[in-house]
């Protein structure tokens, strides 16, 4: 096989749609449009939720409800395990060493550390929130806790 004996497969390749070219090309005459109305006209395009000039659904219905998702607390979690994987015995654990060693990425209102996983290195935990058993296990491990 050579360069020039190369072909696309078959039926990869469309022709383009030429509309507009007479009659026998099957797309003459209106170009697949049909007859006058809205969308037969040219630069034709309808907004979403336009309803042809009725009150659209969105405007008809009454607006209600409060949601206060803005405001919440939102916490980047943290288990022991990867406590236990990145931080050396008797390092100081605070939001910024957890930024430096890659565990907490984003925009958070605080770090909150969990209990999944064992420890077995005295660290000195600061951060906003520790469950009951991640303060237990780090206790436990000869570590301290220091909620900031």
């Amino acid at each position: 096989m050579r360069l020039h004996d190369l072909k696309p497969a078959p039926g990869s390749k469309h022709r383009r749609r030429r509309i507009g070219r007479g009659e026998s090309s099957g797309l003459g005459k209106t170009s697949g449009k049909g007859h006058k109305g809205q969308k037969a006209r040219s630069g034709a395009s309808i907004r979403p939720g336009f309803e042809g000039g009725q009150m659209p659904l969105a405007r008809r219905l009454p607006k209600k409800g409060f949601n206060n998702a803005q405001f919440k607390t939102r916490y980047a979690i943290v288990n022991l395990a990867d406590l236990e994987r990145k931080f050396a015995d008797g390092d100081e654990v605070n939001e910024q060493t957890l930024r430096n060693a890659g565990l907490v990425k984003g925009t958070f209102d605080g770090v909150k550390v969990l209990g999944n996983g064992e420890l077995g290195k005295k660290l000195t935990v600061a951060v906003e929130k520790v469950s009951a058993t991640a303060k237990e296990k780090i206790e436990k491990a000869g570590g301290s806790v220091a909620e900031a």
